[in-house]
């Protein structure tokens, strides 16, 4: 059986994307009357993952900690005050700064990408929620004790790592009584752009990995210097959101870090990423400042993907096996 750790970043994976989707619903004004299906959905399709992966965890063994896991501990908080470091310090801002951590350590020290690219979502973290470096610190800690509870838990999920940085952003603010920004809705009307430039992210990222050779970590931080760079000046002056969209496509790489073994086709990983799409829009208002929001709003998109994928596929075995002659 698989240990209390491991169960622990199990539940963890599952209670922080579902607080986002809470806030969200609770935020003022609440989300529009057209998006409210969507979250009943994500909640419906990512419950049949979660009891999947429940069932795959079950079959595991216990795993202590090694000396492998605190240098992952350390990364991830190291990766946390960098990324804070180059956003506020040095003005880059959360996305261009993370982009850029998850660019040079994935090109220069890939046998620690991972780590470092979580916390470098931890490190997008607003300075209105953490305006010092001891709350990214504490924040980067937990992520990182998080990080390595939930290495057998959803595997090949693409937006993993920012729902491990927003667990440490969220853990964070309730111990040191913080409190979130104030956020604001995105109009409606911004809905087809939102999507189209998540879909070519997403798709634009699996595109990196696969045709050219990078790993995970740096195809989507290169989909996110790239949007950083171009989608402002591309888009800033025909819509005012260029700065929005670059989130956007950032938020949707993510999508595209997913594996073959979680989203199989192009089709698949398109409709993740219209998914996140949407999510990113309805989740606006929630949580405003707090790192790893992009990653978790791509998290929930798969993970209702591949949980819509396979109730889909029950019911049509369901369906073959009542009626064989259909």
């Amino acid at each position: 059986m698989y240990g209390p750790v491991q169960f622990a970043g199990y539940v963890a994976l599952l209670l922080t994307p579902a607080t986002l989707l809470l806030a969200a619903v609770r935020s003022p004004p609440a989300v529009p009357t057209e998006l409210a299906p969507l979250q009943f959905g994500i909640v419906l399709t990512g419950t049949v993952i979660a009891a999947s992966e429940r069932r795959r965890l079950s079959s595991l063994d216990a795993a202590g900690f090694d000396r492998t896991d605190v240098v992952d501990v350390g990364t991830v908080g190291i990766g946390a005050v960098s990324t804070y470091l180059l956003s506020t310090n040095l003005g880059f801002g959360p996305i261009l700064a993370s982009a850029l951590v998850g660019l040079v350590v994935g090109l220069s020290f890939p046998q620690i990408d991972g780590p470092a690219y979580c916390g470098s979502f931890v490190g997008m973290v607003s300075p209105a929620v953490f305006p010092s470096l001891e709350g990214v610190a504490i924040a980067g800690t937990v992520a990182g004790l998080a990080f390595v509870s939930t290495a057998k838990s959803f595997g090949g999920f693409g937006g993993k790592y920012g729902t491990i940085a927003l667990f440490g952003c969220i853990v964070t603010v309730s111990l040191t009584g913080a409190d979130y920004a104030t956020g604001s809705p995105l109009a409606p009307s911004l809905a087809p752009s939102i999507v189209v430039v998540a879909i070519l992210a997403a798709l634009a990222t699996v595109g990196l990995r696969t045709r050219g050779g990078m790993s995970s970590v740096v195809a989507s931080a290169a989909v996110g210097v790239s949007a950083v760079v171009l989608l402002p000046v591309l888009f800033g002056f025909l819509t005012g959101q260029g700065s929005t969209l670059a989130a956007v496509a950032f938020c949707a790489s993510f999508v595209g870090m997913s594996s073959g073994e979680r989203l199989e086709t192009t089709a698949h990983v398109a409709g993740a990423g219209l998914l996140c799409g949407l999510v990113f829009l309805a989740v606006a208002p929630a949580l405003t400042g707090a790192g790893g929001k992009l990653g978790t709003t791509a998290f929930v998109s798969c993970l209702a993907l591949a949980g819509a994928l396979e109730l889909k596929a029950v019911v049509d075995s369901t369906v073959r096996r009542l009626y064989p002659s259909r």
